[in-house]
């Protein structure tokens, strides 16, 4: 799932193409990363219960016109969880893929737009073996920024994340990332997380809708090889019951994320 730690990656990157705006910018651009996390946050909840998770990807960007595709993946462990809770030992699905592809520029008056597609993909998940629905997921989405901030709408074409009748579920995401001094970028997010629809049983998809929020700091060290460390404070009201780990506790209850993550 696309990250909000990676805001601060790309709020990062806009920082030294405007330090750096005297250098030619090539028309094609293919970029790698890869990184670790202590909790593996998206959208505020554990994908990993808690514990740490490897994820790297690739991007290609077209620069003259706005436009880029990429791949992303993280080790999760959710879907298992899930499906261990009702047939244990039948679990399945241990790795998420990120495929994503849109066209960003500007619109004007120091205003920037973002559009694209992002594709859930969790090889050889079971979801549906427990009575919800594939976990694959697909989303559209669209970003207005100005100066070190955005708004972001996503809106799911699928059902959301294995919920039964929960197409069109939506995220909001409002995020802003100053750079204070020392090259240190703070990022402040607050989103929400809609579940549309209704279950099997009739009972509504709202127990499954919350909002989130992230306080957070990173800096890139060049002097270690380009590598971008941050320390992020996340948490969500999600309910209790609603998203949840084996032993009874809240996915999304507050923790801290430390992060270190190269690009090049």
């Amino acid at each position: 799932m696309k990250k909000l730690i990676l805001a601060t990656a790309v709020a990062a990157a806009c920082a030294a193409s405007l330090a750096h705006a005297e250098e030619p910018v090539p028309d094609n651009a293919l970029t790698y990363n890869i990184g670790a996390v202590n909790d593996y946050r998206f959208r505020g909840i554990s994908q990993t219960r808690f514990d740490p998770a490897v994820q790297g990807g690739a991007d290609y960007i077209y620069n003259p016109l706005g436009l880029y595709a990429g791949i992303w993946a993280s080790n999760i462990k959710w879907i298992k969880d899930s499906v261990n809770a009702v047939n244990p030992g039948t679990g399945k699905g241990s790795v998420e893929m990120d495929l994503y592809a849109g066209k960003r520029g500007d619109i004007g008056g120091g205003f920037t737009y973002d559009v694209g597609g992002l594709y859930y993909y969790y090889p050889s998940n079971n979801l549906s073996s427990i009575g919800l629905k594939n976990a694959n997921t697909f989303e559209l989405y669209g970003q207005v920024g100005y100066g070190v901030g955005y708004f972001k709408v996503s809106q799911s074409l699928t059902n959301a994340f294995g919920n039964v009748d929960s197409k069109n579920s939506r995220y909001y995401d409002l995020t802003i990332s100053p750079e204070l001094a020392g090259g240190v970028i703070l990022t402040l997010h607050a989103g929400h997380q809609t579940i549309a629809g209704a279950q099997a049983s009739g009972a509504s998809n709202s127990l499954y809708s919350y909002s989130d929020w992230k306080v957070g700091i990173s800096k890139t060290f060049e002097q270690l090889a380009g590598i971008t460390a941050g320390i992020a404070l996340v948490g969500t009201d999600a309910k209790d019951g609603s998203y949840s780990a084996p032993d009874g506790k809240n996915l999304g209850r507050s923790g801290v994320v430390v992060s270190v993550s190269k690009t090049f």
